[in-house]
């Protein structure tokens, strides 16, 4: 591959520049994965206010969920083509703008179109968020820097019903998009001054437009598979969405194994900790989902808890998580990654199965101590994972490696929730707890793929055989 080398000054950014970058890319990766899962619970509330059905309702989620999918990948390409810092504000500005027509909105079709622009700029903060960590952190602190990150995500993700539920107890649920203007000014002020301007390395290369259709069209599909197996759709609709998955994949896979730097990343794909650290991710987080969306209907409908109480309950695990990733950080520069995900996934695992243990009427230490474990061992996993991820990559493909994080988070993650569509409709009666129990098969199932990383070569590695 012709690359235009730059310059680089120094291994990271000095102090306390680098305190205000990560700032910056905090306030960024938290708005965008937070309101990936803080519009659900405002759903029937939204279905009320603006005179609509369940089932428009629903594209609120969809439009913002498929169009950060589709075009995650094309925004990490784009980031190794014109820097990083220029695709973060672009995505950051987006963000911005189309939370205020999300506030705004009257209609339900506004208010979906208004939350695939969102999911756009969602897209290009989420691609390039990670890459940016590896030129703001000296080497010696990557891991640790990206411990923080991955905890920012866990945390977000789990935590975004609680603060939904908070928002929605004392405002309307225009406030829940609101609350992004004044956070997405002071991140697009902080990254605009604070952040890195270029990244290590340039392709010489042009945008690929045709891969970057075809990623949407690949993405598209396996949304559409997903979703119309989720929400009961024709087996011959699916059936033939599947199909048509399985063609444009492969024309999109063979074309992208011919380029040098693909926007879906198969030259990454072929470094074995790469893959095997990518499997790892996708696994885990459709076990994740399992439990996460399963768990609020047994809160509810089991026991009988409110909205807030239900979060409140949900709110151990991402309690753990902050306690695990930082030391996950200190514990990953000495014990190899594969190790400690595998110990952090066979920890989670433990946790789902003594949460599908749970008697019919548990107390709330029952519930608590049992979701602090899922917390912890998931946090444990993660921040190795991700770190394994972004390090085992080229630099020059830094961009490709944090594009391909994210997705992996996304498609386990919508995976996961179909899973548990499929469990409420096979086990009516007992669908939290059979979610459970799948969700800890499958932990321990990335808990042996982690294992499997002991003693794969990085590129770096590789490069010198």
């Amino acid at each position: 591959m012709t690359t235009e080398k730059l310059a680089t000054v120094q291994d990271g950014l000095p102090l306390p520049r680098r305190y205000w970058a990560v700032l910056a890319i905090a306030s960024g990766i938290t708005l965008s994965v937070l309101d990936g899962a803080i519009a659900n619970v405002a759903l029937p509330t939204i279905v009320k206010d603006l005179d609509t059905t369940p089932t428009y309702s629903i594209w609120v989620v969809n439009a913002y969920q498929v169009a950060t999918m589709i075009s995650l990948l094309a925004f990490s390409s784009l980031g190794e083509i014109w820097g990083y810092k220029k695709i973060y504000l672009l995505g950051l500005a987006t963000f911005t703008l189309t939370s205020l027509f999300c506030a705004l909105s009257n209609s339900i079709l506004t208010l979906a179109m208004a939350r695939a622009l969102q999911g756009f700029g969602a897209a290009a903060i989420v691609s390039v968020n990670t890459a940016l960590l590896r030129i703001i952190y000296p080497s010696r602190f990557l891991a640790k820097g990206i411990g923080i990150n991955a905890l920012i995500v866990s945390v977000s993700a789990a935590a975004g019903p609680t603060i939904a539920a908070g928002i929605l107890s004392i405002a309307s649920w225009q406030w829940l998009f609101a609350v992004n203007i004044p956070v997405g000014i002071l991140a697009f002020t902080l990254s605009c001054k604070f952040l890195p301007a270029n990244t290590t390395y340039r392709p010489a290369k042009s945008f690929d437009k045709l891969g970057a259709v075809m990623n949407a069209l690949t993405f598209g599909l396996v949304i559409g598979v997903i979703e119309g197996f989720t929400h009961g759709a024709s087996i011959y609709i699916i059936l033939a969405t599947f199909v048509a998955l399985l063609i444009i994949g492969y024309l999109f896979i063979n074309r992208e194994r011919k380029k040098d730097a693909p926007i879906f990343p198969v030259d990454l794909l072929r470094i074995p900790v790469f893959s095997l650290s990518v499997l790892t991710s996708l696994i885990s987080f459709i076990a994740q989902m399992l439990a996460m969306v399963s768990l609020p209907f047994f809160l509810q409908g089991a026991l009988g808890k409110d909205e807030v109480q239900t979060g409140l309950l949900l709110t151990p695990w991402p309690i753990a998580t902050m306690i695990a990733a930082p030391l996950a950080g200190v514990l990953a520069g000495r014990i190899n990654a594969g190790i400690l995900g595998g110990i952090g996934l066979s920890i989670f695992s433990c946790g789902l199965f003594f949460l599908g243990s749970l008697s019919a009427h548990p107390s709330d230490i029952d519930v608590i101590w049992r979701m602090a474990l899922c917390g912890f061992g998931f946090g444990l996993f993660q921040t190795p994972n991700n770190s394994t991820m972004i390090s085992s990559a080229p630099p020059g493909r830094s961009g490709g490696a944090s594009g391909m994080l994210g997705t992996t988070r996304l498609v386990g993650q919508t995976t996961g929730a179909a899973l548990v569509a499929l469990m409420f409709k096979v086990f009516p009666d007992d669908s939290t707890h059979v979610s459970l129990y799948f969700g800890c098969g499958i932990a321990l199932i990335a808990a042996l793929v982690s294992l499997l990383r002991i003693g794969k070569p990085t590129a770096a590695e590789l490069s010198r055989k």
